[in-house]
């Protein structure tokens, strides 16, 4: 080394030292939600702190699985969920870090862990999608109403193993009781005749076309379709079920307890449930934001102009093995 001129042995040292600080900070994220709902909270958070980030996608389910197969190998320091089921699970697993009280408590209590180890983000609303040109469905006021065998041939719902539709068994069930949820499925499966859609969207479409006369959809895909076809003949019907409340679920996220950024992996949650990163879900898609005071796309129900069920989102996860169980042995599509 004593060969080498000074000023060289100075510019390498100094380059050595400079190494850390050239390297930008980066957090993968495991992400189980569509990235045309998740890039634009990405993006607006980079330009705000000069964090990158890389978007792993995938189904939330599938997701999990491999956190959870990972362990302490996985390079994922965030995990967002498209359901509140699947994050209490990872929580029930260990997978995630409890929040600072400070980042958590933004988020009222029956929409995050109770310790603070995931977030809800954003809600959506189990309503209705109704044909205005048709009238055989005029009479249902409740979901519970579907099973009614009126609706044969008439109805669409999704297929048994879409997340939301999993939620909304569990929050009925929770709010009604097995008994009665177990009936409403049966009168489902028989209405539906073996026929049940991939896509919430796919349903909205249906009754828009008259193919069905009503369907069991989240509320942010009527809103989507109606901003393309403003003349649809279709409404949106938020179900009164004797007073028990339209069923919400949560989109969410959590840090991984593995996470090599924890710092940063924070920063992100703050600015999920900040104002600004709040807005952007209420605009990106017309879910509901779930800090209190940041109000949703001015064309969607406003929240608290109906009532929501009481079940914390946290039980979706604790009843999803139940619930599971309980669609299986009627044996729903």
């Amino acid at each position: 080394m004593s060969h080498f001129p000074r000023f060289l042995i100075s510019l390498f040292s100094l380059l050595l030292c400079a190494q850390p600080l050239l390297a930008a900070e980066e957090l993968v994220i495991f992400s189980g939600r569509s990235d045309k709902f998740v890039k634009p909270v990405v993006k607006a958070f980079t330009v705000e702190t000069g964090i990158k980030a890389v978007l792993h996608s995938g189904s939330s389910t599938s997701l999990l699985n491999k956190l959870k197969l990972e362990g302490a190998r996985t390079q994922a320091d965030i995990y967002i969920s498209n359901d509140a089921g699947n994050l209490q699970k990872g929580s029930e697993f260990k997978l995630f870090k409890a929040l600072p009280e400070s980042i958590a408590n933004v988020i009222p209590a029956n929409y995050r862990a109770p310790d603070n180890t995931w977030l809800g983000v954003s809600a959506r609303a189990r309503v209705l999608v109704v044909s205005t040109k048709k009238h055989d469905a005029d009479f249902v006021k409740s979901v519970f109403d579907l099973a009614d065998p009126r609706l044969q041939g008439r109805l669409g719902i999704t297929h048994s193993g879409n997340e939301s539709y999993i939620a909304g068994v569990t929050v009925y069930m929770l709010a009604a009781g097995e008994e009665k949820t177990r009936k409403w499925l049966e009168g489902m499966k028989r209405n539906v005749e073996g026929s049940v859609f991939n896509k919430h969207s796919k349903i909205v479409k249906a009754v828009a076309a008259g193919k069905k006369s009503i369907g069991l959809v989240n509320h942010y895909y009527i809103y989507r379709h109606l901003a393309k076809h403003p003349d649809a003949a279709i409404k949106i019907v938020l179900p009164d079920q004797d007073g028990m409340g339209v069923a919400w679920n949560v989109a969410g996220a959590a840090v991984s307890q593995y996470t090599k950024h924890s710092d940063a992996a924070e920063k992100f949650m703050a600015f999920l449930v900040s104002d600004k990163g709040q807005k952007i879900f209420a605009q990106a898609n017309r879910e509901y934001p779930t800090r209190p005071g940041v109000p949703a796309a001015p064309e969607v129900p406003p929240a608290g102009s109906y009532k929501v069920a009481d079940v914390p989102m946290a039980r979706l996860g604790e009843m999803r093995n139940a619930t599971l169980d309980l669609i299986e042995s009627v044996g729903m599509p």
